[in-house]
């Protein structure tokens, strides 16, 4: 805000001392400060209410020019009902595999065989399956 430096502070503490005396100083600085710190306040509150505002009439323009253009809600249906359409459609492709992978595995497991580590195992029985890992 102000560009004050070092020797301007000093400067203008010791015109404080000579002007006030050393009795009241305390006093002169205590409330010069409580002062600043209201208007600090006061300016920040300002601010806050300046951007709220612009905030909101930037809002009003935009709600404003899309009233003005009716077809973009039309778009947005559209492509609403097209992603539904293709969710629905993926969704039932999906279940599909689901269920054929199912049938495959069943079918494998029913005639004794199966895939473990991409190798397929044959004449798997429950006797010849081990749950011990082989030695490295």
């Amino acid at each position: 805000m102000f560009d004050i430096g070092f020797w301007e502070v000093i400067f203008i503490l010791v015109i404080a001392l000579l002007v006030v005396g050393p009795e009241r100083l305390p006093r002169v600085a205590r409330t010069a400060g409580l002062w600043l710190g209201k208007i600090r306040g006061f300016v920040t509150s300002v601010k806050a209410d300046i951007d709220q505002e612009l905030a909101a009439e930037e809002l009003r323009k935009t709600l404003a020019r899309q009233a003005a253009m009716p077809e973009l809600e039309e778009i947005i249906e559209k492509t609403t009902d097209k992603l539904s359409t293709a969710n629905t459609a993926n969704t039932a492709n999906t279940a599909n595999t689901a269920n054929t992978a199912n049938t495959a595995n069943t079918a494998n497991t029913a005639t004794g065989a199966s895939t473990t580590d991409g190798k397929q195992v044959t004449n798997a029985t429950p006797q010849s399956v081990s749950s011990e890992k082989p030695d490295e």
